[in-house]
């Protein structure tokens, strides 16, 4: 049978984020499923974009037994009109593969783009083909952009989603939500609860337990000498962003001198948070450059608890399922986990001590608690997270379940 997979923003291990496709899609090629992903030629999440020779709109590459049809479309730097263009660019890219499409004969047909508009489209090959439409959710757009970016229900772009996202809800014969805690919200827009499923984000545990690259030198000499001069080590790898609120943890590194804090990671925040330190003059604060994927095991692992935090946000009432947390499992280290939303894999795992968003207070003193643990408890309660995520968010679980396979 054959997988039809459209994502606007889909990576691989070559290109980058975003990996939950292209991990689903090389399970379902091991269980036997012809799959094609289709995505645009640019995404700002990618680390390596696809190039398309001039005159060409369309180029194909396999990846994994994957197929992979990449669109032509311009690139962006921001979220504005730029960004705009280059969404309405791969669905027209998108409609125009429509008869090439149709020819694959598939079984499934995803849509799964942040925006909602590949519904319409999807949904269009799916009853050419006699196929199942299932719509993926990863957020709730046009919510998403009404309650964080304050645009107006009113705004004709939010309308136009408003009834893209209603016509999935209506014409999905299944709706895979990354969110826990939306169903309400999808009926509430036109979904019959019979339809949705529940597939969080996940990880391949073969792969991770295959990466053993060494972190630079400078790296691990910054581990040495804090694991030495202080009582404990806090770590944290991956974007800094606004989303990541580590303000919130360079807070606490003031209140706790004797406690190291390594951050590794870049993003447009990073000069911020180093000035932060500065200014504060902090000693016991390193942030240093981004590592590979393949290093990442070997840093986690050496860290005595890894930190991640979230801003306090209305949105996140539906639920969250960040990539990030599921390396911090399987790496078995005790996780310290800031957040106000409706689910928390850190408390349902028991691996970690969880705090409310944006409470400094409560950093800290969580900080407190796992240095009155001994080496033993913490690595107690880090076993806990791994044994979680190798039983409930490894690919190979989740793959099986988004088909309704297991």
């Amino acid at each position: 049978m054959n997988i039809l997979y459209i994502n606007h923003y889909a990576g691989s291990i070559k290109h980058g984020m975003e990996y939950r496709p292209y991990y689903l899609a090389r399970e379902w090629v091991k269980l036997g499923y012809k799959v094609t992903i289709v995505a645009s030629q640019y995404s700002h999440l990618r680390q390596l974009n696809v190039v398309i020779p001039n005159g060409q709109n369309y180029v194909r590459e396999t990846i994994d037994g994957i197929d992979y049809i990449w669109c032509r479309t311009k690139p962006y730097k921001h979220n504005g009109l730029k960004r705009l263009a280059n969404i309405f660019e791969f669905l027209f890219r998108l409609y125009g593969l429509i008869p090439h499409l149709v020819k694959l004969k598939p079984s499934y047909v995803i849509a799964s783009s942040t925006y909602p508009f590949d519904t319409i489209l999807a949904n269009k090959i799916a009853k050419k083909t006699q196929a199942k439409f299932i719509y993926e959710v990863h957020d709730l757009w046009p919510l998403t952009p009404m309650e964080l970016g304050g645009m107006s229900r009113y705004h004709p772009f939010i309308w136009l989603m408003q009834r893209a996202e209603n016509y999935g809800y209506k014409k999905a014969k299944q709706v895979v939500s990354l969110l826990p805690c939306a169903k309400e919200y999808m009926m509430a827009h036109g979904m019959q609860a019979d339809k949705f499923i529940y597939v969080p984000n996940g990880i391949s545990c073969d792969d991770w337990g295959s990466y053993n690259d060494n972190i630079s030198q400078h790296h691990q000499n910054i581990i040495n000498c804090a694991k030495q001069d202080y009582s404990l080590v806090i770590g944290y790898a991956g974007g800094m962003s606004d989303a990541n609120a580590l303000e919130y943890l360079i807070a606490a590194a003031i209140e706790r001198p004797q406690v190291a804090f390594i951050l590794v990671g870049d993003g447009v925040l990073r000069l911020s948070l180093i000035n932060q330190v500065k200014q504060s003059k902090l000693s016991n604060v390193f942030i240093l450059p981004a590592i590979k994927k393949p290093q990442i095991p070997q840093f986690l692992k050496q860290m005595d608890v890894l930190y991640i935090g979230w801003h306090k946000l209305p949105i996140y009432r539906f639920g969250i399922s960040p990539n990030k947390l599921f390396d911090y499992m399987l790496s078995a280290r005790p996780i310290l986990h800031s957040v106000t939303a409706g689910n928390d894999l850190v408390l349902d795992a028991n691996c970690g001590i969880s705090v409310a968003a944006e409470d400094v207070m409560a950093i800290t003193q969580a900080i407190d608690s796992y240095q009155n643990m001994d080496s033993q408890q913490r690595d107690k309660i880090g076993s806990n997270g791994c044994n979680y995520v190798v039983k409930y968010h490894d690919y190979k679980t989740l793959a099986a379940k988004f088909l309704g396979l297991g």
